[in-house]
């Protein structure tokens, strides 16, 4: 009896036994999350070296609160983001509703304090945040079906398509894109932790998600956005109802309404408005001499053409470019096949997410999932400044791998079918990701590789032309230094066909004619900046150098001394304190005989530089066309004095 009870409880306390989970050997889920990580690291690897490229500046070598470092932080606290490098009131609100973004300049200003302002250590790690978000991405789809044998070779793909996707180039190679690696680092584990929150019942996975999705929000507004997704995902994948899903939001919610009170205490309440600036405000058409809005038609066509360039993008990620800036895309209408097409698109998009929502849950969350994650970035939700960015899609272009990877698991049977596939695509991705990769190297590759791909961006053509003009000017007079002035003046000639009132335009394309010697074309496209922009402070900076040295020109090359005259005149009344306008004054009165002229202007250049040997010898030639032998040899002998050459470089 005894014996049959024993084992009686033997099988009792067998059968109680916890189940122990079976080692999956090398291919764990953990083992897949680090090699992802891997993987997505070795994407970007060969961006380490890089230098800093487009809006660092904005946000790290030039902002003055990142480069005070630790005790910058403060001011980044307390300012628009982009008030450190524009250091101007009013200035940094230019940009349609400001910009909070604090949380990526502060890690900035921290790497500012331990490494200075090197590029390299920017460049790294942004890589290990990316390669951390393909491991967090995978973790997180995971949790979508877990009890589906198939889950695990879903999430794989998924994380394997975003991670490759050469569309988050952007965002990734250059350093200031870490706002969008963060936003959508803490948006993912906001979600992450609120399933863990929901099948565990653990408060702390609560608190780690609202930590997360704050530092999502102070890194860019547009994770804002989850609050519509995190209840989207309980109801399709824990099967709750709309006002659960929306109860265990609320913490977010309250963290959401935390950030928003934060930054209407520094920014106000503005959150987009209409910039009267075509670089701020894409939605401007040139009409009779000055800007006016585009048509409700045209607005609301140009917005869903972009739309559909954006679905472009995500399918065939090939002709890809920093800058989508008026007019890379132009003024649009309904009579247009590809604003219909783009149309018909988003319909059946929102057609399909609706009818599979019971059947493919994974495919109609997909859909959703982009469609929410795109209207805060659309211009239909309120303006964004611009037309459209590679790196807004960042967020978005998650919601396309899920749907990707949702119809290869539903409808390819076979596993080595599948697995061929999606190597074969994250292949194609990740060769497109590393040679997109080498165009960020710095802003010359970037500017003029772009410009040959996008060539109606008034914005890029401008860049492209700044950059090949500086890359110029210190170079010896050659063919080489032909050809990329040439090249810069055309650029920007474009840029300013396409926006008439680009004043950066007209100063770079001044410069550039300054460079070429061209100087007479140079104060033909200063004056009609200054016309545009009265008082423009950098051309009111370079214009009396362009005259003076017209004036020099005149006179040495043309031989025209009243034309000389004029032109050195002007420049002496903007620049009263330039040492070679005065020394050219004094010579241009000398050689019309107004010697007393020539001794003031001499005497004015000697007060500026008082060890200018040829000046002196000049003044005492002056002296000595007066008959002033006396004043004649006192400064013929401090020329000497002074440069024992300086007589003869006169004579000469």
């Amino acid at each position: 009896m005894s014996g049959k009870k024993t084992k009686k409880s033997s099988k009792l306390a067998k059968k109680n036994k916890p189940e122990v989970k079976k080692k999956d050997g090398f291919i764990s889920s953990k083992n897949i999350g680090w090699a992802l990580f891997i993987f997505g690291c070795l994407l970007y690897v060969n961006t380490i070296g890089h230098d800093y490229a487009q809006d660092d500046a904005i946000v790290i070598y030039d902002n003055m609160f990142t480069q005070k470092g630790i005790s910058g932080i403060p001011g980044i606290l307390g300012n628009d983001t982009f008030y450190g490098f524009f250091k101007e009131e009013g200035k940094a609100n230019l940009v349609s509703g400001g910009r909070y973004r604090p949380f990526t300049p502060m890690m900035f200003a921290v790497e500012v304090s331990i490494f200075g302002s090197k590029p390299w250590i920017g460049h790294f790690i942004n890589m290990l945040l990316y390669g951390l978000l393909g491991l967090l991405i995978f973790n997180c789809l995971s949790l979508l079906n877990p009890k589906d044998p198939k889950s695990t070779a879903f999430a794989v793909v998924a994380a394997l398509l975003y991670i490759a996707h050469p569309l988050h180039t952007e965002a990734v190679a250059n350093i200031k894109g870490r706002d969008e690696i963060m936003a959508m680092l803490g948006s993912i584990y906001a979600l992450y932790c609120t399933f863990k929150w929901h099948d565990s019942q653990s408060k702390s996975w609560l608190y780690k998600g609202m930590l997360g999705f704050f530092i999502a929000l102070m890194s860019k507004e547009n994770a804002i956005t989850f609050l519509a997704v995190v209840p989207l995902a309980l109801i399709y994948f824990r099967s709750q109802t709309i006002t659960k899903s929306i109860s265990k939001t609320l913490p977010l919610l309250g963290v959401s309404i935390l950030f928003i009170l934060i930054r209407s205490s520094i920014l106000g309440l503005d959150f987009g408005g209409s910039p009267s600036e075509l670089m701020n405000n894409p939605f401007l058409k040139w009409s009779n001499g000055t800007w006016v809005d585009f048509t409700f038609s045209e607005r609301f066509a140009t917005i869903i053409f972009t739309l559909g360039k954006y679905l472009e993008l995500l399918i065939f990620p090939y002709n890809l470019s920093h800058d989508y800036y008026p007019r890379a895309i132009d003024i649009m209408s309904f009579s247009d096949w590809r604003v219909i097409l783009s149309l018909v698109s988003y319909f059946a998009i929102i057609a399909i997410a609706w009818l599979v929502r019971k059947k493919s849950k994974l495919i109609s969350f997909g859909l959703i999932y982009y469609l929410l994650t795109l209207s805060i970035v659309s211009n239909i939700v309120f303006p964004i400044g611009t037309n459209m960015s590679e790196r807004f899609m960042f967020m978005p272009s998650l919601g396309f791998t899920i749907v990707i990877a949702a119809l290869m698991n539903k409808f390819i049977r076979q596993k080595n079918t599948l697995i061929g596939i999606a190597a074969v695509l994250v292949l194609l991705y990740s060769a497109r990701t590393v040679t997109r990769n080498s165009v960020w190297k710095d802003d010359y590759t970037l500017f003029t590789s772009d410009v040959s791909s996008t060539t109606r961006s008034a914005k890029l053509l401008n860049a492209a032309g700044g950059a090949l003009s500086n890359a110029a000017a210190p170079l010896q007079d050659g063919a080489e230094k032909t050809r990329m002035l040439n090249e810069a003046v055309e650029h920007l000639k474009k840029a300013i066909s396409i926006h008439p009132t680009y004043r950066n335009a007209y100063l770079i394309l001044g410069n550039s004619y300054f460079y070429q010697k061209r100087y007479n074309d140079a104060i033909t496209v200063y004056e009609q900046c200054l016309k545009i922009s009265p008082g423009y402070k950098e051309v009111m900076k370079n214009y009396p150098i362009v005259l003076r040295e017209a004036g020099k020109s005149a006179g040495q090359n043309e031989r025209d001394y009243t034309k000389a005259l004029n032109l050195l005149t002007k420049s002496f009344q903007m620049k009263a304190d330039d040492f070679e306008t005065c020394r050219l004054l004094g010579i241009t009165y000398g050689i019309r005989g107004q010697h007393q002229k020539a001794i003031e202007f001499f005497e004015r250049a000697l007060q500026l530089n008082p060890n200018a040997a040829v000046v002196y010898a000049s003044l005492g030639t002056a002296y000595l066309n007066l008959g002033d032998q006396e004043n004649a040899n006192i400064n013929f002998n401090k020329a000497k004095q002074l440069d024992p050459n300086a007589l003869n470089h006169l004579k000469k």
